[in-house]
């Protein structure tokens, strides 16, 4: 059993702000740490960068849009679709053809769940990011700014855009 005065003194350390110096401070980083780049192969590191630069918006999701295989890629396409995403600049990759892309997309990323969003090749989040940015407004906001949303005449803003290999 726990003696008085230290489960005291315990409770009064936890109710204490925990007070760390700055090199507690960490920040997600873009780029890749050496050690994620070991751990995906530069083949695959390529493969997922072009995936990424394919379209300006990038799901990597499990299933495709149109029959999705989990709820949380079926909630992301959703989201997308109620936001009035351009299908001209989308783009998706079903994560269960390529057990590859399936894991590495997680390192990539440093983000451990499916799906997975990426716009103007910069990761957004998955499905909780999505659904918190859609119900506070801030997704249709980004979207918009980037400029990935179909006009309202059902037209989308075409640009000559080259496929390059």
């Amino acid at each position: 059993m726990f003696s008085r005065p230290f489960f005291s003194a315990t409770l009064r350390q936890a109710a204490r702000p925990m007070v760390r110096p700055a090199a507690y401070n960490f920040r997600p980083t873009p780029f890749l740490t050496a050690f994620q780049q070991r751990l995906l192969s530069e083949q695959t590191r390529q493969a997922i960068e072009k995936a990424v630069s394919s379209a300006p918006v990038v799901l990597f999701m499990k299933g495709t849009p149109e029959t999705p295989q989990c709820g949380f890629s079926r909630a992301s396409i959703q989201i997308l679709g109620l936001q009035g995403v351009d299908p001209n600049k989308f783009a998706a990759f079903n994560v269960l053809e390529d057990e590859e892309l399936r894991s590495g997309i997680k390192e990539y990323s440093d983000w451990p769940t499916i799906p997975q969003l990426y716009i103007n090749k910069e990761f957004v989040g998955g499905c909780d990011i999505l659904v918190s940015m859609h119900q506070d407004g801030s997704l249709a906001k980004l979207l918009e700014e980037k400029g990935v949303l179909a006009s309202l005449d059902g037209g989308s803003e075409s640009g000559s855009q080259g496929e390059s290999k």
